[in-house]
């Protein structure tokens, strides 16, 4: 993916993310979706699949990881799977769940790998969607074009912010959006500090 200079954020809050997750609760028991088991995609999709699966009441639980991403707008050729599934899925309900569908093509990948893995049904859910992803959960609570820091990957953003910029005042300029995109200021000093 190319890489993009004017990059806009989006920080949700904590409170924020349980909200998206209590509303996409309601949204998946209102189209009588019952999952046998959720899958979290890990990193991105941790906290939010284990948030559903006690929303949801859904016992059955477990987390394959995909790596993709490697910066801001900077992905791999192509997924790797770098931790496969260790439960059987055969004739399963499955709900997987990221935090974001960016390209899709990572969820895409995961899909497919559940579908090998004998899933009877597959549906996703994640907290955001981009505008231009070619894999489009079933269930998403914001359409978006921004990059979204999430609380549980504000550092590893922020690092990836401070690396890719050239000169203290692009620096601070890309610091200042995060800031009014909603990450507290006094946790991006506190990264950048650590950082130094």
């Amino acid at each position: 993916m190319a890489d993009n200079t004017e990059t806009k954020y989006e920080a949700p809050t904590w409170n924020q993310i349980y909200d998206m997750l209590l509303r996409q609760s309601q949204k998946i028991k209102t189209d009588i979706f019952k999952p046998d088991i959720i899958i979290g995609i890990a990193r991105g999709g941790t906290v939010p699949s284990r948030i559903l699966s006690d929303l949801l009441e859904v016992k059955d639980f477990a987390f394959i990881q995909i790596e993709y991403y490697e910066g801001i707008n900077q992905t791999r050729h192509e997924p790797i799977l770098k931790q496969c599934l260790t439960t059987h899925l055969g004739g399963k309900k499955t709900l997987l769940v990221d935090d974001i569908s960016d390209s899709g093509i990572s969820l895409q990948f995961a899909k497919n790998h559940l579908q090998q893995q004998g899933a009877k049904v597959i549906k996703i859910a994640t907290l955001y969607a981009k505008t231009t992803t070619i894999t489009k959960p079933d269930y998403y609570e914001n359409l978006t074009s921004s990059w979204i820091v999430f609380p549980w990957d504000a550092k590893e953003n922020v690092r990836k912010i401070v690396e890719k910029q050239r000169g203290k005042r692009a620096l601070r300029r890309e610091v200042t959006k995060l800031v009014k995109a909603g990450l507290p200021k006094q946790l991006a000093e506190k990264f950048l500090e650590d950082m130094q």
